[in-house]
């Protein structure tokens, strides 16, 4: 039971908690339907992407092997037979479609997410580039899902924002992944666990992560200045206070989690494991409660 709850990678859900901004940001916070909507989609994704990860740990189990980490994955390590992870997988996936398919039109999403990982795993992810557009593409249907689960209209800006920062930290990501090569894997272009990996070794990787750290900083800028910034979704109740200035306040706490997170891949040589930065860096929580508590504010009072 160990084994298989280890393989359902509960820490990475969460990645899905970005499904909440189409709640919050369309002012339905306060509406229980919308909750339970919300918290449904969640749940979805949540299963949806566990069963992902069991596909993707049966798939690359004899490479995991040869990584120094991710050999221990009960799978690669043989706590958890291939037999009961098929299983698990695809009861997962269809549990989770069940409950799609009961949240409005957020099924379209979670199927996409599936379509795209489809691709992703046995060939998208071995490819320089496309993999990190993968990656920030399920960021988008993540939001698109939340967006669709509480039936709001979709801001363009909310998914600007959403496919920037997940490009930045998917680079940053493969930035820290390269530097613990060794010369002779760079050299080789052989890495024995993923050789794309030898791609991103170099500063061209290092020029792509200030040009998308940049960009993400400018467009979230941008949109707390612009008149309809407030309220992404152009919520007719809350429409007369779209021209409130409030959601500048929160520039400050983005631009310090960018430059924080670029301190800690740079400075500090972590970025591979994005789940862990948010969760266990004090100052990056602290962060992400000043923001939402700006924001929060700005938004329902």
């Amino acid at each position: 039971m160990l084994a298989a709850l280890k393989s359902l990678r509960p820490r990475q859900w969460t990645k899905n908690v970005v499904l909440f901004a189409g709640l919050a940001f369309s002012g339905t916070a306060t509406v229980q339907s919308m909750v339970m909507a919300s918290f449904g989609a969640f749940l979805a994704f949540c299963l949806g992407s566990s069963a992902i990860y069991l596909v993707n740990d049966i798939l690359d189990r004899e490479r995991d092997r040869l990584h120094p980490v991710k050999r221990n994955r009960p799978i690669a390590a043989g706590d958890l037979s291939i037999g009961t992870a098929w299983v698990m997988a695809f009861a997962l996936f269809g549990i989770s479609l069940g409950i799609a398919s009961q949240i409005g039109n957020m099924w379209w999403a979670l199927a996409g997410y599936f379509a795209l990982q489809a691709l992703y795993t046995p060939w998208l992810k071995h490819i320089v580039l496309l993999d990190v557009f993968s990656i920030a593409a399920g960021f988008s249907l993540r939001v698109l899902a939340g967006v669709w689960a509480v039936d709001a209209p979709l801001s363009p800006w909310l998914v600007a924002c959403t496919v920037q920062l997940a490009l930045f930290l998917a680079l940053c990501k493969r930035r820290a992944e390269a530097a613990n090569l060794s010369p002779e894997e760079l050299e080789g272009g052989n890495t024995g666990q993923r050789p794309i990996l030898a791609e991103y070794a170099g500063q061209g990787t290092d020029m792509m992560v200030g040009v998308m750290a940049a960009s993400t900083l400018v467009t979230y800028t941008l949109y707390t200045l612009l008149p309809a910034s407030v309220l992404a979704s152009g919520n007719p109740e809350l429409a007369s206070r779209a021209g409130e200035p409030g959601m500048v306040f929160t520039v400050p706490f983005v631009f310090y989690g960018v430059l924080r997170y670029l301190h800690l891949v740079y400075g500090k040589g972590q970025g591979e494991r994005p789940e862990r930065i948010a969760t266990m860096d004090l100052p990056m929580v602290l962060t992400g409660i000043g923001f939402v508590a700006v924001a929060g504010s700005v938004i329902y009072f």
